[in-house]
């Protein structure tokens, strides 16, 4: 067969997407006028089987069971607690407030795992306080936003959830090492934000407090007590730990612990006094419209695969990547570029379930270890969400940001943020170990 009609399949389809159209149609659309010119009627006796056998995959329950336990922690207000206790908390630190927005976006990420949910939160609460004190706008836009995709890689994480069924590894093993780069990216930003105040102490000044009135910058304040601390951590943490705990600790599957965190979700939001009928229905109706948008595009993707591939597309890309005149790691640096730079103009879902299936068999060909791969496609794929033009982490904030903001602030915000991401990229790849001692520890 022609291999030529699986290479117009891909660019027909990365086309429309540039175009803004919407990602599940484009797929369907493409997939089945591809498919009928090549395989006939007979392509709709294989489409069927080939998504109901995608679509029964017990591990992606996980996915609607993680954003309802996201969606449930936004609305228990636990958010708002955290946010004003870490400022307290670092208040006497220049750039403290800064900080503090760093560790709350971890947090939040590993107790939920929704950007959208964490960056509008802090965008809200922390982001007036901030300029109000007299932080400079990039460094108080760029670290919102930055903190905001650490739910991307911290886990529980649905990049991970979907690259571990893509490239066919154990979830719990990405969970478990996606612990270092989430980590090492967290203690980057701390240490860029220190330096920065101290450099730039009039872009950075000393607060009392994210939350306050007025007079919340005139001097530091007090150190919250231990109790206020315990109410304002303790909640996360026990969520994290009866999540990651159960997986780590081998006595439930990430799609079982995603029902634990579910369950505990609307412990905490009872607990806070925010479970209510509304409450419920709003969480469900979210969860819902976020599940259906993953799974409809994943239906599509499912279809794009099945025609690319027996179009020869396999056999294209192979012949492609033979072509280069590199080696294996040769091989691999040219396409975490191109992965790199689609997440300028592509998401996430849309570079997971398009690049992802084509190439990983490629380079796990070559000698990579599977595990590994899917942990730097996953810190390779958090840029996407900072890089303009189409960075969603980039509209979240801007939807929230007080008039006087410019996107342009926000872009110049983000310029470090991303530098760090990619150095972390970069010691993932030249330290393999570093994704893969963690999970042969814990085996």
């Amino acid at each position: 067969m022609d291999h030529a009609l699986a290479g117009w399949l891909f660019v027909s389809a990365t086309g429309l997407l540039l175009l803004g159209f919407p990602v599940a149609f484009t797929l369907l659309g493409t997939s089945l006028a591809f498919g009928l010119a090549g395989f006939g009627l007979d392509f709709f006796n294989l489409l069927p089987l080939r998504i109901w056998g995608v679509m029964s995959n017990f591990t992606l329950t996980a996915v609607p069971l993680f954003i309802f336990m996201g969606m449930a922690m936004e609305r228990s207000g636990i958010a708002t607690r955290l946010i004003e206790s870490m400022g307290l908390l670092f208040g006497r630190v220049r750039g403290g407030m800064a900080v503090a927005v760093v560790l709350v976006g971890a947090l939040l990420g590993a107790s939920t795992g929704i950007v959208g949910a964490t960056v509008v939160t802090m965008g809200l609460l922390a982001l007036p306080a901030m300029l109000r004190c007299g932080y400079a706008h990039p460094l108080a836009t760029g670290t919102i936003a930055a903190s905001g995709t650490l739910g991307q890689i911290i886990p529980p994480s649905i990049v991970l959830i979907l690259l571990g069924d893509i490239i066919g590894v154990p979830v719990g093993d990405l969970f478990i090492g996606a612990l270092v780069p989430g980590f090492m990216m967290v203690g980057l930003y701390i240490a860029y934000i220190l330096v920065y105040a101290r450099l730039y102490p009039e872009r950075a000044p000393l607060v009392s407090g994210l939350s306050g009135g007025d007079d919340a910058c005139a001097a530091p304040g007090a150190v919250p007590g231990v109790r206020q601390l315990l109410a304002a951590f303790g909640p996360p943490l026990l969520l994290i730990v009866a999540v990651l705990g159960t997986i780590f600790a081998g006595v439930a599957s990430p799609t079982e612990a995603a029902g634990v965190g579910a369950v505990g979700a609307l412990g905490l939001a009872a607990a806070h006094g925010r479970l209510s009928r509304r409450m419920l229905g709003e969480v469900m109706e979210s969860t819902t419209r976020l599940t259906s948008m993953i799974f409809i595009i994943l239906v599509g993707a499912t279809a794009f695969g099945l025609v690319f591939r027996g179009l020869g597309g396999d056999h294209l890309v192979r012949d492609f990547i033979a072509a280069l005149p590199f080696d294996k790691w040769g091989v691999l640096a040219v396409i975490m570029a191109l992965v790199f730079v689609m997440g300028f103009f592509l998401d996430f879902i849309e570079i997971t379930f398009i690049q992802v299936p084509v190439v990983a068999p490629l380079l796990i060909e070559a000698g990579f270890d599977p595990v590994w791969l899917a942990l730097i496609f996953a810190v390779n794929l958090q840029t996407s969400f900072l890089t303009p033009p189409f960075g969603f982490s980039l509209f979240y904030l801007k939807g929230v940001c007080p008039p006087g903001v410019s996107t342009g602030a926000i872009y110049k915000g983000i310029i470090p943020f991303v530098l760090m991401q990619v150095l972390v990229l970069g010691l993932c790849a030249a330290f393999p170990q570093l994704l893969l001692w963690l999970p042969a520890a814990m085996r």
